[in-house]
């Protein structure tokens, strides 16, 4: 993976306990950049898709799951105790 070197800002003590810690802060940044774009890419996609799903939801409201007759999960039309 190619690393690109870059500054940051960061609050000065946590920094001095961080290094007192033997804490990587680089890689804790990674890890913390990793998530959030991670995150930001699944809102994203919910916001992309968000049209297909309520389309889906509608649909499934008129006309029932397609797999009714078949589903085993509590709440399903098979579902027997």
């Amino acid at each position: 993976m190619a690393k690109r070197k870059t500054s940051l800002t960061l609050d000065a003590e946590a920094l001095d306990h961080a290094k007192d810690l033997g804490i990587n802060v680089s890689a804790v940044a990674e890890a913390a950049l990793q998530k959030a774009v991670s995150e930001a890419r699944q809102q994203q996609w919910l916001q992309d898709n968000a049209d297909a799903f309520q389309a889906q939801s509608e649909w499934h409201e008129a006309n029932g799951h397609p797999l009714a007759d078949i589903m085993t999960s509590p709440g399903a039309a098979t579902w027997k105790r």
